[in-house]
């Protein structure tokens, strides 16, 4: 089955018209997308946008083949324009199988919002997923076997490929294709980045892909640390690795402080944020979860977990560290060299400001840039988050 996407962009385009964002302004020639639509075998084509005969003879395909004109965004979505000698733009019922005269066979599939999935499957067999923009599916429990491509809404809707996931829709050989792609993230390696993160890829406009055969998936990395400043962004960063997967631990090492207002806000603004499906333990003993089997591990922060350490240890009167916190220390950079979980951690980056005025900020600066420096060693992945704006160190 021959899939080209005809537009990859949001249902406004990007650049969007008008628009004086920086994203936008970058949104220049490869990069710039118009609204997403897919001619599959030259016979469907999902979704009608402007220019579309146009975009089809730029990507080196007709319209004049096609049979089946489907639309997946609401009903109040975007205007619709027919080309001449396309067939009336139509919209299948929720679970209703339409069968066209190509051999191809569509399924709608329900959304949770307002809109309409489809699966397409070939009459070779080849399975496609296309999803509309904003939109996840529901009620996908007992999937037989995984689709060999999915298009959808990768960075507006992460949980939706989490979904997948978790249904046995999206497997390791899975090719995951974003569309929909607005203007939240810059193009470029930026985008490339975000996309790998959760498995996925971009391609331009006018680009043909064939559904079923074999592309090399984005590795997802098993254990990455993210750096950064206060406020830098770097919880967000680490959050964002994450959302694409069907379950995750958050690992939250700051403990609850009972009478303090302003770190119940904090706390409270980490929860808020996080995916519903998301479990929390509230725990510094690291080294047992890094060993156990399980979902996702999401550790924020290591900063806090040596502040734990030092506290137990009593280190903050001593001259010199004492040896229990350096125990503790190598017991945790093994489980993280020796753990089978994908893994996030988090840690604050305070070596490069202001000297602390007392000994004991400068022992924990001094300790914490040891830590981090060791788990770094041990992670295929390392970022610095600078500002929001996340370097690639390793990886």
């Amino acid at each position: 089955m021959e899939l080209t996407l005809l537009g990859t962009g949001a249902p406004d385009g990007l650049p969007r018209p008008d628009c004086p964002c920086a994203v936008c302004a970058s949104a220049r020639g490869d990069q710039a997308r118009a609204a997403t639509a897919l001619l599959v075998d030259g016979a469907l084509l999902l979704d009608l946008t402007p220019g579309a005969a146009l975009a089809a003879a730029r990507a080196g395909h007709s319209l004049t083949g096609v049979r089946q004109v489907l639309l997946t965004h609401p009903h109040d979505g975007p205007a619709v324009e027919l080309p001449p000698g396309l067939p009336s733009a139509g919209r299948v019922p929720d679970g209703r199988v339409l069968t066209l005269i190509s051999g191809h066979r569509v399924r709608a599939v329900p959304m949770d919002s307002p809109g309409t999935g489809y699966e397409v499957t070939s009459p070779e067999g080849e399975r496609l997923l296309y999803l509309p923009p904003g939109g996840a599916p529901s009620g996908m429990a007992g999937v037989a076997h995984p689709y060999d491509m999915v298009v959808c809404d990768v960075l507006g809707r992460p949980d939706a490929l989490a979904r997948l996931r978790a249904a046995g829709a999206v497997g390791p050989a899975t090719d995951v294709v974003a569309a929909h792609i607005d203007h939240e993230v810059p193009p470029g390696r930026e985008l490339v980045r975000r996309l790998a993160a959760a498995g996925a890829r971009a391609v331009p406009d006018g680009t043909t892909l064939t559904v079923g055969e074999y592309h090399a998936v984005p590795d997802l990395p098993r254990r990455t640390l993210v750096l950064g400043g206060a406020r830098s962004g770097k919880s967000v960063e680490a959050e964002r690795r994450l959302e694409a997967f069907p379950e995750v631990v958050y690992v939250a090492t700051g403990g609850t402080r009972d009478g303090d207002p302003e770190w119940a806000a904090r706390v409270g603004l980490h929860r808020d944020r996080r995916p519903g499906a998301w479990r929390t333990e509230e725990t510094c003993d690291l080294v047992p979860l890094l060993a156990a089997e399980g979902p996702a591990l999401l550790v924020d922060c290591l900063s806090l977990w040596l502040t734990d350490a030092m506290d137990r240890a009593g280190a903050w009167e001593e001259e010199k560290l004492p040896e229990e916190v350096r125990e503790r220390v190598a017991e945790l950079v093994a489980a993280v060299r020796a753990t089978s979980r994908t893994v996030v951690f988090v840690s604050n980056e305070v070596g490069s400001g202001v000297v602390p005025a007392t000994r004991a900020g400068r022992m924990f600066r001094d300790e914490l840039g040891r830590l981090n420096a060791a788990v770094a060693a041990e992670c295929e992945h390392v970022l610095l988050v600078v500002a929001g704006q996340a370097l690639v160190l390793r990886g």
